[in-house]
Formats: C-alpha cells, sequence, structure tokens
C-alpha cells in the first residue's frame, strides 16, 4: 500500500508538472465581465509555469503555483467591447474572443427560476422578438460534490437570440432584458439553479458550522454517498413505519394483498405524484398505493374501464386482494374491468410498479394529468386522482437516487462554489417552495446563505429576491399557512443590508406551482436592481406593512411605499384578504377601508381586534391591496403567536 500512494503521487504530480494552460470553465467566448470592478481571470497550467493574459490593453503575468493554480486581477473596465482575453504560457495559448463589459448577475434558486423562456407566456413571440446580441447566458450544469469543486465540469455562454432564448432562465432573461434597456450596457446571466432544490443544499458547510440551526447537521452530515443513503433509508423507514429498524420479507408483504388488510397506517399521498416530495425523497425499487373506493352497483354490473396513470415499470393491480391484471404499459394506462369484478360498496384498489423509465426524472410514484385516473363505464365515471395511500417494498432490492437534497452543501459544493471569485454585481434569487414546510427555520438559513455568499466573494452584493408566489388552498388563519410563513420569512430578511424583495402573489396560479408569467417577474426584479444596485429614483417596491394601533375596536395600519396612497384593486372598490382576531386567537374575515395611505379594519360584529393578518394563506390571490404605482402589498401579520412550522427541522 505504501509503494502504491508513492506511485499515485508520482503520477498526480507529473500530471501538474506537465498540464497544458488552461482557464476556469466560467470563462469562454462571448462572455460577459463585470464593469466597474476588478476582474479576476483564473485557470491551471504547469506547476510554476509562467502564465501572461491580455485584456483591453491591460497585460498581466504570473507564475502558476505549484499545484498549477493561477490567478490575475485586471483593473476595472467600463463598459464596451468586444474585446478579446489572450492567455499564454510555455504549455500552449487560449484565445476567447467577443468578450463585453457590462453587468453580470448571477440567476439561482429552484424551479421557478430555472423555468425556461419556452415554457412562459407568449413564449413564441418572446423568441421572435429576442434579438438582444449584448444580453448573454451561461447555464451552470446541474451537479452534485461532496466536497467543493476547482471548477465546473462544463458550461458555455449564449449569445441572446431568437433561436437561443428559448433555453434562458426566463426571469432572468425578463429581468436582463428590462436593465438592458435601461441602462444600455451589456449584462451576463449566470444561471446556477435547480428545480426543487432546498436552501440548504446551496450553503457552504463552513458556514453551517457557524450556524445556530445547522450546525449539529454539518458535524453529523454524510461524508460518502454511502453515509447519504444510509441516512436516506432511516428517513424512509421512519415516515413509512414510523421506526428505522424495520426488515421486512416478502411473506410479510404479500399480506398486503390480503382482502381484510388495514392499511389506514400508510403514509398519506397523492396521485398523481412523485414520491420524491411524499415522503419517501430519492427511494428507487418497487412500491404499492392504495385507494380505497365507494363503487355504485351500476358500475359493479357492468364491463368497466379503469385507468391509473401513467407508470411503464413492469406491476400489478389488486382488486379486493385478488390480481386482475400483470404487466406494463406505456403511456396512459387502462385496462378492461369485468363485469361482477367491483363489489357494490367499497373496494380496495392495490397497485404494484416500480421506477418509471419515462420521463426517467419522475422516479417513484404514479404519472400523468388528474383526469387519467378513474373508473368509467358508457354513462358513468368516478375519478380517483387525489389522496392515495402508499409504501415503498423494502424486501424487493431497492436504492436511492444522488439527487440534489440528498443532503445539504452539495449542490453549492458543484455550482457555486467553483464560480467564485468571478466578478459580478449581484444575486437574482427565486426559491423557497422547497423549504415551506420549515418555514420558521428559513428565519435562519436564509440569511445564513445570504451572508455565506457574501463572505465567500468579500462583497456585500446586492441580494435580491422573489417572495413566494400563490399556490394551493385559500385557507384561513385559524388553519395556518406554511407558505404564508416563509412569505414572512422572506420579509424578515430584508433586515440584510442591500436585499429587496419582489412580491407576485397577484400573478400566480393557484392551480400550478409555476406560474407562466414570467415577465412581470423580471421586471419588478429589475426594477429592485435599479433602485438598489443602480441608484435610481424609483418606486421599486409594494406597500410594507409597518405598524399598527387599535382604536375604539378598530385596527389603523400604515405602511412604507404608500407616500403616494393606497388602493383596491378591484372594479367595486373592495379591499379584500384581511383578517382580525380577538384575545381568543380565533380568526375572522374583517372590513377593510383604505384612508390616504392607511388601512382601517374592523369586524362588521365590533370584535375587539388584537391582531391583524393580511394574504396569510397558500394562495392569496384575492388580496388586492396595491400602492399608487400598481405594485402588491407584502402578505403580513401584526401578532407573534406560534408558527405552525417552529419544530420543523432540517434533516
Amino acid at each position: 500500500m505504501k509503494y502504491f500512494s508513492v506511485i499515485v503521487w508520482v503520477l498526480l504530480t507529473a500530471s501538474i508538472s506537465h498540464a497544458q494552460v488552461r482557464v476556469a470553465h466560467i470563462f469562454g467566448d462571448h462572455m460577459v465581465l463585470q464593469r466597474n470592478k476588478e476582474i479576476p481571470v483564473w485557470g491551471w497550467a504547469s506547476s510554476k509555469e509562467k502564465v501572461t493574459v491580455k485584456l483591453g490593453g491591460q497585460t498581466k503575468t504570473i507564475q502558476a503555483g505549484s499545484d498549477g493554480k493561477w490567478m490575475v486581477k485586471f483593473a476595472a473596465m467600463q463598459a464596451g467591447g468586444p474585446f478579446q482575453l489572450l492567455i499564454s504560457a510555455k504549455s500552449g495559448k487560449i484565445t476567447l474572443n467577443d468578450v463585453l463589459i457590462g453587468e453580470v448577475w448571477i440567476c439561482s434558486g429552484q424551479s421557478n427560476m430555472e423555468w425556461p423562456v419556452n415554457r412562459s407566456d407568449n413564449a413564441d413571440n418572446e423568441k421572435q422578438s429576442a434579438t438582444f446580441p449584448q444580453i448573454r447566458h451561461f447555464k451552470v450544469a446541474n451537479s452534485l460534490s461532496l466536497n467543493p469543486e476547482a471548477d465546473l465540469k462544463e458550461g458555455e455562454w449564449k449569445v441572446c437570440s431568437p433561436e437561443t432564448v428559448g433555453d434562458f432562465t426566463a426571469v432572468g432573461y425578463f429581468f436582463a432584458r428590462s436593465l438592458y434597456q435601461k441602462l444600455n450596457v451589456p449584462v451576463g446571466l449566470i444561471n446556477t439553479s435547480w428545480g426543487g432544490s432546498q436552501v440548504e443544499g446551496w450553503i457552504s458547510k463552513d458556514a453551517m458550522l457557524l450556524s445556530d440551526v445547522l450546525k449539529d447537521y454539518a458535524t453529523t452530515m454524510p461524508q460518502s454517498w454511502e453515509g447519504a443513503n444510509t441516512s436516506l433509508d432511516k428517513q424512509l423507514k421512519r415516515n413509512a413505519f414510523g421506526k428505522e429498524d424495520v426488515v421486512l420479507t416478502s411473506e410479510d408483504e404479500r399480506k398486503y394483498t390480503q382482502p381484510d388488510y388495514d392499511f389506514s397506517r400508510w403514509r398519506d399521498g397523492s396521485a398523481p405524484g412523485s414520491w420524491d416530495w411524499q415522503g419517501f425523497w430519492a427511494y428507487r425499487g418497487n412500491g404499492y398505493a392504495e385507494k380505497t373506493i365507494t363503487i355504485p352497483a351500476s358500475i359493479a354490473d357492468q364491463t368497466s374501464t379503469l385507468g391509473f396513470g401513467q407508470n411503464d415499470s413492469p406491476g400489478q393491480v389488486y382488486l379486493n386482494g385478488k390480481l386482475i391484471w400483470e404487466g406494463a404499459l406505456k403511456g396512459r394506462r387502462k385496462i378492461e374491468v369485468p363485469a361482477h369484478t367491483w363489489t357494490a360498496g367499497k373496494n380496495t384498489l392495490l397497485l404494484k410498479f416500480g421506477v418509471t423509465k419515462e420521463p426517467s426524472w419522475f422516479g417513484m410514484g404514479l404519472h400523468g394529468a388528474p383526469e387519467d385516473f378513474y373508473v368509467q363505464t358508457e354513462t358513468e365515471r368516478i375519478n380517483l386522482n387525489g389522496s392515495w395511500k402508499n409504501m415503498p417494498a423494502i424486501a424487493d432490492k431497492y436504492e436511492f437516487a444522488h439527487l440534489q437534497n440528498n443532503m445539504g452543501t452539495i449542490i453549492y459544493n458543484a455550482m457555486v462554489h467553483p464560480l467564485i471569485p468571478y466578478a459580478f454585481e449581484g444575486v437574482i434569487w427565486y426559491q423557497g417552495e422547497a423549504n415551506a414546510g420549515r418555514a420558521y427555520q428559513y428565519r435562519k438559513t436564509f440569511p445564513l446563505l445570504i451572508n455565506d455568499w457574501r463572505q465567500r466573494w468579500g462583497n456585500t452584493f446586492p441580494f435580491l429576491f422573489v417572495q413566494l408566489s400563490s399556490y394551493g388552498s385559500t385557507q384561513s388563519s385559524n388553519q395556518g399557512s406554511n407558505w404564508a410563513e416563509l412569505r414572512e420569512a422572506q420579509t424578515m430578511t430584508l433586515q440584510l443590508p442591500q436585499t429587496g424583495m419582489v412580491v407576485t402573489t397577484d400573478i400566480g396560479n393557484p392551480a400550478d406551482i409555476h406560474p407562466t408569467n414570467k415577465q412581470d417577474v423580471g421586471k419588478r426584479l429589475a426594477a429592485s436592481a435599479l433602485k438598489i444596485a443602480y441608484q435610481k429614483d424609483i418606486t421599486y417596491s409594494g406597500p410594507m406593512y409597518t405598524s399598527v394601533k387599535y382604536e375604539k375596536g378598530k385596527a389603523i395600519l400604515s405602511f412604507q411605499f404608500a407616500d403616494k396612497g393606497l388602493v383596491a384593486k378591484d372594479k367595486y372598490g373592495y379591499l379584500k384578504g384581511f383578517e382580525i382576531a380577538g384575545e381568543d386567537n380565533v380568526f375572522y374575515y374583517a372590513k377593510a377601508e383604505i384612508i390616504g395611505n392607511q388601512v382601517v379594519v374592523y369586524h362588521p360584529k365590533d370584535a375587539v381586534p388584537v391582531s391583524v393578518r393580511y394574504a396569510w394563506t397558500d394562495a392569496p390571490s384575492e388580496a388586492n391591496l396595491f400602492n399608487t404605482e400598481g405594485l402588491p402589498a407584502s402578505p403580513f401579520r401584526t401578532d407573534t403567536w406560534t408558527s405552525i412550522t417552529t419544530n420543523e427541522k432540517f434533516h
């Protein structure tokens, strides 16, 4: 073993000593470099090799370190170009063409940031008009790493055109377009985003170790994928069985097909839907889904069709414990059920299936649209979408996919750390949906991310973010809302300097977590950037609650960003979205009136308020308080009563 280690060291040293000069992957043809700031450029060469780098009339010469790493820093430059970046050494030469100097912004977060122009509102028209050659886009490939990476694995800068813009981040593109039209300088976007990602994946381990809410995780987190799999296996069994030491045999799982088996302890799930978001993250194997259905005699007495979604793996269908179908079907699966197979009354439908092959990203679960789940005859139909019970088949062979949320820091290591210290102006961020279940903890984890990135770059750059939009139900404050609490955590993050938040509850889609109106999101982020980063004298925020006073059974609310007045965006002029509660902490929908730049809230039955909440639901699409500049008010509450997510922690 000793001799083997020596040989590895010799080979590694030899490869460094004779490496051809190269530059980090973030540098390439068509890139945009940040104006008015020192410009670092770095790469690798042979050990101790002299490297000369030229840009815009500046020449820098540096000797690579013993590890081959080199870096030069050019003096700040004005916006302009195109330039060439020339890198030369004994081991080779590199020429990068069409380099512009302008404004560079990092675009990060989860799927609503990753969402492309191709899938946004008016995509065809937007692409046809996208001739903006001074807007450039770099997509950081989705990648994971257990340790901080020195470089990206791939990537290239794309010039904005009708042919290329479809794959750009939509929020980022509409943001860049607004900036370009206002500033008239090149704009570069570095798009490092990943759908479904949690904030913890984007934070460095070093930052976690200094955090009071993530230190315990960071000190015990897995050090290998095998360790991560072990942690996920424990989590899987906790979620499925309530304990970690469960071992089942095939004989145990055959009991699931008994007609009188009790499924009440199985985990609640839904169809359609991926199991990754239903308590069985990254599980890949076989599984069961069960639904109890009440069938009328009129259907039981006829031949019927059973539609059970899309999952092209081999599987079985059991009805009241009896196997009625076995095989594999592509696309929308449906089978014919002979007359008298169903029982009039309650029936147990049990499906067994494996990992979806196409689309491969879906993983475990039942894919498709809600209308793909049904029982029907020529005259009747029962929909089967919605609530199901799920259970992994742990007696069969299974594994865990390497996904973005298997553990913390792994996205930061591969998709952020390699970008440091590339110069840029600021960050736009759209994330939080994946953290809504831990909204209270997000009060600390989100600021931790911002401070972490700023420390890594050594710069308190502007950090602008999108508050969660409207999605899901419109429950009252008596039920509580994870999404409302996440919005509150985002709002609290504005206490950090150089931060800005755009409210989007008015342009969301309660039925779709991915609202396709990305144009207004980009415009509002651009307005925030023009104010915070470029000091333009504009209104960039909707009304923000500041204080409340109670007089004669009414609550009088004051707001920031309402100097020119408030309006109710309603054709009848009615203000909606307010609730009040008294000493009993029970909330009631309330009347609200605008008086100047204040709102007066009261209850028609003269209940004495001690708390007011506005837009405190998952999908507050009816909430309609705006300032006269047309920007929506941020959801808020005046109380500090216990949050429903207080005890939810990252593991």
